[in-house]
């Protein structure tokens, strides 16, 4: 898969602009929609802080999605391959964003990842542990940022 190219499309159109142009950042509509082929539209805005819309998601929120949901592809893909029976998984991810004063731009500055897993009784716990690092070398999203995202995985034994 290395030497494999992929491509992805999307397409964002403004839905704010029924509610009026913009003039002046104070008063314009953040809101958009981005659709995929195929998929079901995915409606947004800007986060709160930047006069968004609080109840619908925004770009902040679906990098966090992104890197949380790639962490445990790579990681349910590795446990299938290495005979670790993962029975359960949740993440509570969390992120920083800051301004960076040395790039003049807002910018996260850390991501880390909180999975917590349950695997079969029986299990190498051991190495259930082990392939989260792995999983993050592997996660194409945390591969694309250039800031660092981490994980602090906790693995839990189901009974038998």
């Amino acid at each position: 898969m290395s030497g494999s190219t992929h491509q992805f499309a999307s397409r964002l159109r403004w839905t704010g602009a029924a509610a009026g142009a913009v003039r002046d950042y104070e008063s314009y509509s953040r809101a958009y929609v981005v659709e995929m082929e195929g998929k079901p539209p995915l409606h947004g805005s800007a986060a709160l802080p930047f006069r968004g819309d609080a109840a619908a998601h925004n770009p902040e929120d679906l990098l966090m999605a992104a890197l949380s949901a790639c962490h445990f592809l790579s990681y349910a893909a590795l446990c299938a391959r290495h005979g670790v029976v993962l029975v359960a998984y949740e993440d509570a991810a969390s992120g920083t964003m800051t301004f960076d004063r040395a790039r003049k731009v807002m910018a996260f500055s850390e991501v880390t990842l909180h999975p917590r897993c349950r695997v079969a009784a029986g299990t190498d716990v051991a190495q259930a542990r082990a392939l989260h690092e792995r999983a993050h070398h592997e996660c194409f999203i945390a591969n694309s940022v250039n800031f660092p995202v981490t994980n602090e995985p906790e693995i839990l034994v189901a009974d038998a």
